[in-house]
Protein backbone atom coordinates (compact mmCIF):
# COMPACT_ATOMS: atom_id res chain seq x y z
CA UNK A 1 0.00 0.00 0.00
CA UNK A 2 1.51 3.28 -1.34
CA UNK A 3 1.71 6.33 1.40
CA UNK A 4 0.17 8.43 -1.05
CA UNK A 5 -3.76 6.25 -0.80
CA UNK A 6 -3.40 7.39 2.85
CA UNK A 7 -5.10 10.79 1.37
CA UNK A 8 -8.57 9.92 2.77
CA UNK A 9 -7.30 8.47 5.89
CA UNK A 10 -8.21 10.43 9.25
CA UNK A 11 -5.46 10.28 11.16
CA UNK A 12 -4.73 11.97 14.80
CA UNK A 13 -1.75 11.71 16.69
CA UNK A 14 -1.47 11.23 20.67
CA UNK A 15 1.87 13.51 21.07
CA UNK A 16 3.99 15.93 18.95
CA UNK A 17 7.46 15.33 19.68
CA UNK A 18 10.29 14.22 17.73
CA UNK A 19 9.16 10.66 16.68
CA UNK A 20 5.25 12.54 15.56
CA UNK A 21 7.01 15.12 13.37
CA UNK A 22 8.72 12.89 11.79
CA UNK A 23 6.19 10.63 10.92
CA UNK A 24 3.70 13.38 10.05
CA UNK A 25 6.34 14.99 7.79
CA UNK A 26 6.72 11.70 6.16
CA UNK A 27 3.31 11.34 5.25
CA UNK A 28 2.88 14.58 4.24
CA UNK A 29 5.99 14.52 1.56
CA UNK A 30 4.37 11.19 0.52
CA UNK A 31 1.19 13.13 -0.39
CA UNK A 32 -0.96 12.87 2.79
CA UNK A 33 -3.02 16.17 3.38
CA UNK A 34 -2.14 17.83 6.86
CA UNK A 35 -6.03 18.72 7.02
CA UNK A 36 -6.27 15.02 7.74
CA UNK A 37 -4.15 15.41 10.30
CA UNK A 38 -4.84 16.38 14.19
CA UNK A 39 -2.14 16.44 17.00
CA UNK A 40 -2.78 16.62 20.14
CA UNK A 41 0.01 17.61 22.97
CA UNK A 42 0.11 19.73 26.05
CA UNK A 43 3.16 22.16 24.54
CA UNK A 44 1.27 24.85 22.45
CA UNK A 45 4.72 25.82 21.09
CA UNK A 46 5.17 22.51 19.19
CA UNK A 47 1.80 22.46 18.15
CA UNK A 48 2.03 25.96 16.65
CA UNK A 49 4.87 24.31 14.59
CA UNK A 50 3.13 21.56 13.57
CA UNK A 51 0.05 23.19 12.22
CA UNK A 52 2.16 26.32 10.46
CA UNK A 53 4.73 23.89 8.65
CA UNK A 54 2.26 21.20 8.02
CA UNK A 55 -1.54 22.55 7.91
CA UNK A 56 -2.78 20.01 10.76
CA UNK A 57 -5.76 20.34 13.23
CA UNK A 58 -4.22 20.50 16.64
CA UNK A 59 -5.54 20.47 20.38
CA UNK A 60 -4.17 20.83 23.88
CA UNK A 61 -6.01 17.78 25.41
CA UNK A 62 -7.94 15.16 24.05
CA UNK A 63 -10.92 16.10 22.55
CA UNK A 64 -14.26 14.90 20.50
CA UNK A 65 -12.52 15.00 16.89
CA UNK A 66 -10.77 11.52 17.31
CA UNK A 67 -14.14 9.66 17.17
CA UNK A 68 -13.93 10.90 13.36
CA UNK A 69 -9.92 9.31 12.74
CA UNK A 70 -9.36 6.25 11.45
CA UNK A 71 -6.47 5.76 12.65
CA UNK A 72 -4.84 6.91 16.44
CA UNK A 73 -1.48 6.86 17.02
CA UNK A 74 -0.02 7.03 20.04
CA UNK A 75 3.22 8.78 20.52
CA UNK A 76 3.85 9.72 23.86
CA UNK A 77 6.68 8.13 26.52
CA UNK A 78 5.60 4.36 28.29
CA UNK A 79 5.44 5.70 31.62
CA UNK A 80 2.35 8.63 30.11
CA UNK A 81 0.28 5.77 28.60
CA UNK A 82 -1.90 4.45 30.87
CA UNK A 83 -3.25 7.62 31.86
CA UNK A 84 -3.16 8.43 28.17
CA UNK A 85 -5.44 5.42 27.82
CA UNK A 86 -7.73 6.65 30.19
CA UNK A 87 -8.94 9.47 28.72
CA UNK A 88 -9.01 8.13 25.34
CA UNK A 89 -11.37 5.37 26.14
CA UNK A 90 -14.40 7.50 26.34
CA UNK A 91 -13.53 8.53 22.26
CA UNK A 92 -12.66 4.77 21.06
CA UNK A 93 -14.50 3.17 18.85
CA UNK A 94 -13.20 1.00 15.80
CA UNK A 95 -10.38 3.38 15.34
CA UNK A 96 -6.66 1.87 14.86
CA UNK A 97 -4.57 2.13 17.85
CA UNK A 98 -0.51 2.08 16.42
CA UNK A 99 1.68 2.47 19.36
CA UNK A 100 5.19 3.73 19.27
CA UNK A 101 6.20 3.64 22.95
CA UNK A 102 8.70 1.11 23.94
CA UNK A 103 8.14 -1.73 26.74
CA UNK A 104 3.79 -1.19 26.19
CA UNK A 105 2.71 -4.33 25.56
CA UNK A 106 -0.23 -4.87 22.79
CA UNK A 107 -2.39 -7.00 25.49
CA UNK A 108 -2.07 -4.06 28.31
CA UNK A 109 -2.45 -1.44 26.13
CA UNK A 110 -5.68 -3.46 24.77
CA UNK A 111 -6.85 -3.62 28.36
CA UNK A 112 -6.53 -0.38 29.34
CA UNK A 113 -8.82 0.76 26.37
CA UNK A 114 -11.30 -1.63 27.01
CA UNK A 115 -10.08 -4.64 25.32
CA UNK A 116 -9.76 -2.92 22.17
CA UNK A 117 -8.91 -5.52 19.26
CA UNK A 118 -7.52 -3.19 16.82
CA UNK A 119 -3.51 -2.16 18.20
CA UNK A 120 -0.91 -2.61 15.81
CA UNK A 121 2.43 -2.57 18.52
CA UNK A 122 5.79 -0.56 16.70
CA UNK A 123 9.15 -0.05 17.37
CA UNK A 124 11.06 2.67 14.78
CA UNK A 125 14.04 4.33 15.39
CA UNK A 126 15.74 8.30 15.70
CA UNK A 127 16.98 7.74 12.07
CA UNK A 128 13.17 8.34 10.99
CA UNK A 129 14.59 11.92 11.87
CA UNK A 130 15.74 11.98 8.48
CA UNK A 131 13.02 9.25 6.82
CA UNK A 132 16.20 6.49 6.94
CA UNK A 133 14.66 4.60 10.16
CA UNK A 134 13.47 1.19 10.34
CA UNK A 135 10.58 0.00 12.33
CA UNK A 136 9.79 -3.52 13.60
CA UNK A 137 5.96 -3.67 13.81
CA UNK A 138 3.34 -6.17 15.66
CA UNK A 139 -0.05 -6.59 15.01
CA UNK A 140 -2.67 -8.09 17.58
CA UNK A 141 -4.75 -11.05 15.83
CA UNK A 142 -7.88 -9.33 15.09
CA UNK A 143 -6.34 -6.46 12.99
CA UNK A 144 -7.31 -6.66 9.53
CA UNK A 145 -5.70 -7.06 6.23
CA UNK A 146 -6.70 -3.21 6.17
CA UNK A 147 -5.42 -2.15 8.83
CA UNK A 148 -2.35 -3.70 8.83
CA UNK A 149 -1.33 -2.55 5.45
CA UNK A 150 -2.62 1.26 6.57
CA UNK A 151 -0.26 0.92 9.37
CA UNK A 152 2.88 -0.34 7.35
CA UNK A 153 1.77 2.76 4.98
CA UNK A 154 2.04 5.29 7.92
CA UNK A 155 5.18 3.71 9.51
CA UNK A 156 6.93 3.57 5.87
CA UNK A 157 6.84 7.24 5.97
CA UNK A 158 10.25 7.29 7.57
CA UNK A 159 11.90 4.44 6.15
CA UNK A 160 11.34 0.49 5.73
CA UNK A 161 9.71 -1.87 7.75
CA UNK A 162 9.70 -5.72 9.28
CA UNK A 163 6.68 -7.17 10.97
CA UNK A 164 6.90 -9.41 13.66
CA UNK A 165 4.81 -12.38 14.34
CA UNK A 166 5.64 -12.79 17.87
CA UNK A 167 5.56 -9.84 20.18
CA UNK A 168 7.66 -11.08 22.35
CA UNK A 169 10.44 -10.35 19.28
CA UNK A 170 9.45 -6.75 19.63
CA UNK A 171 12.09 -6.88 22.91
CA UNK A 172 15.04 -8.26 20.34
CA UNK A 173 14.34 -5.30 17.77
CA UNK A 174 14.49 -3.26 20.28
CA UNK A 175 17.68 -4.11 21.44
CA UNK A 176 19.13 -4.42 17.79
CA UNK A 177 17.38 -1.55 15.86
CA UNK A 178 15.45 0.84 18.57
CA UNK A 179 18.39 1.60 20.61
CA UNK A 180 20.84 0.70 17.64
CA UNK A 181 21.94 3.61 16.80
CA UNK A 182 23.11 4.53 20.21
CA UNK A 183 25.35 1.72 19.58
CA UNK A 184 26.77 3.14 16.27
CA UNK A 185 27.31 6.69 17.61
CA UNK A 186 29.38 5.25 20.61
CA UNK A 187 31.49 3.24 18.46
CA UNK A 188 32.33 6.75 16.28
CA UNK A 189 33.10 8.74 19.47
CA UNK A 190 35.67 5.94 20.11
CA UNK A 191 36.77 6.35 16.84
CA UNK A 192 37.30 10.31 17.08
CA UNK A 193 38.81 9.83 19.84
CA UNK A 194 41.55 7.35 18.70
CA UNK A 195 41.62 9.94 15.98
CA UNK A 196 42.78 12.78 18.10
CA UNK A 197 45.30 10.46 20.04
CA UNK A 198 46.76 10.01 17.08
CA UNK A 199 47.19 13.39 15.69
CA UNK A 200 44.60 14.06 13.59
CA UNK A 201 42.52 16.92 14.35
CA UNK A 202 38.42 16.53 16.34
CA UNK A 203 37.38 18.02 12.44
CA UNK A 204 39.04 15.28 10.36
CA UNK A 205 37.95 12.36 12.94
CA UNK A 206 34.69 13.37 13.00
CA UNK A 207 34.53 13.35 8.85
CA UNK A 208 36.77 10.21 8.51
CA UNK A 209 34.60 8.03 10.98
CA UNK A 210 31.26 9.14 9.98
CA UNK A 211 31.89 8.62 6.40
CA UNK A 212 32.98 5.50 6.92
CA UNK A 213 30.40 3.89 8.74
CA UNK A 214 27.77 6.02 6.12
CA UNK A 215 29.75 4.02 3.33
CA UNK A 216 30.40 0.55 4.76
CA UNK A 217 26.68 0.49 5.84
CA UNK A 218 25.76 1.38 2.28
CA UNK A 219 28.14 -1.24 0.72
CA UNK A 220 26.85 -3.89 3.12
CA UNK A 221 23.20 -2.94 2.02
CA UNK A 222 23.42 -2.99 -1.57
CA UNK A 223 26.01 -6.24 -1.84
CA UNK A 224 24.80 -9.16 -2.80
CA UNK A 225 27.74 -10.78 -0.40
CA UNK A 226 27.04 -11.55 3.22
CA UNK A 227 29.06 -8.91 5.38
CA UNK A 228 31.55 -11.44 7.12
CA UNK A 229 32.54 -11.66 3.42
CA UNK A 230 32.65 -8.24 3.04
CA UNK A 231 34.90 -8.01 5.88
CA UNK A 232 37.37 -10.65 5.30
CA UNK A 233 37.81 -8.74 1.75
CA UNK A 234 39.30 -5.76 4.07
CA UNK A 235 41.29 -8.00 6.48
CA UNK A 236 44.29 -9.16 4.75
CA UNK A 237 46.24 -11.56 6.54
CA UNK A 238 49.20 -9.59 8.87
CA UNK A 239 47.60 -6.09 7.30
CA UNK A 240 46.73 -3.26 9.56
CA UNK A 241 42.90 -4.38 9.96
CA UNK A 242 43.70 -7.95 10.65
CA UNK A 243 46.15 -6.21 13.73
CA UNK A 244 43.23 -4.02 14.60
CA UNK A 245 40.53 -7.08 14.05
CA UNK A 246 42.58 -9.37 15.74
CA UNK A 247 43.37 -6.67 19.22
CA UNK A 248 39.03 -6.59 18.90
CA UNK A 249 39.22 -10.23 19.12
CA UNK A 250 41.37 -10.37 22.03
CA UNK A 251 39.21 -8.30 23.84
CA UNK A 252 36.43 -9.92 23.04
CA UNK A 253 34.52 -7.12 21.41
CA UNK A 254 32.09 -8.84 19.76
CA UNK A 255 31.26 -11.32 22.81
CA UNK A 256 30.79 -8.34 24.97
CA UNK A 257 28.50 -6.46 22.09
CA UNK A 258 26.35 -10.02 21.71
CA UNK A 259 25.85 -9.65 25.59
CA UNK A 260 25.12 -6.12 25.64
CA UNK A 261 22.16 -6.44 23.12
CA UNK A 262 21.08 -9.43 25.37
CA UNK A 263 20.98 -7.05 28.43
CA UNK A 264 18.90 -4.44 26.04
CA UNK A 265 16.05 -7.32 25.07
CA UNK A 266 16.09 -8.48 28.67
CA UNK A 267 15.32 -4.69 30.04
CA UNK A 268 12.55 -4.43 27.11
CA UNK A 269 10.75 -7.22 28.70
CA UNK A 270 11.66 -6.24 32.42
CA UNK A 271 9.60 -2.76 31.34
CA UNK A 272 6.76 -5.08 29.49
CA UNK A 273 6.80 -6.58 32.95
CA UNK A 274 6.45 -3.24 35.28
CA UNK A 275 3.80 -1.14 32.78
CA UNK A 276 1.77 -4.26 32.67
CA UNK A 277 0.99 -4.09 35.89
CA UNK A 278 -0.64 -1.28 36.20
CA UNK A 279 -4.13 -1.16 36.28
Amino acid sequence: MRNNQLNGTKIAFIGGGNMATALISGLCKQGVEGSNIHVIDINSANLAQLQTKFGVSTALQIDAQLTSSNVIVLAVKPQQMREVAAQLLPHIGKQLIISIAAGIRALDLSRWLGHHPAIVRTMPNTPALINQGITGIYAMPDVDLAQREIADAILSAVGSTVWIADEALIDPVTAISGSGPAYVFYFIEAMQKAAQEMGLSTEQGTQLAIATFTGASQLAALSADPVSVLRERVTSKGGTTHAAITSMDHSGIAAAIVTALKAASDRGRELGDEFGRQE
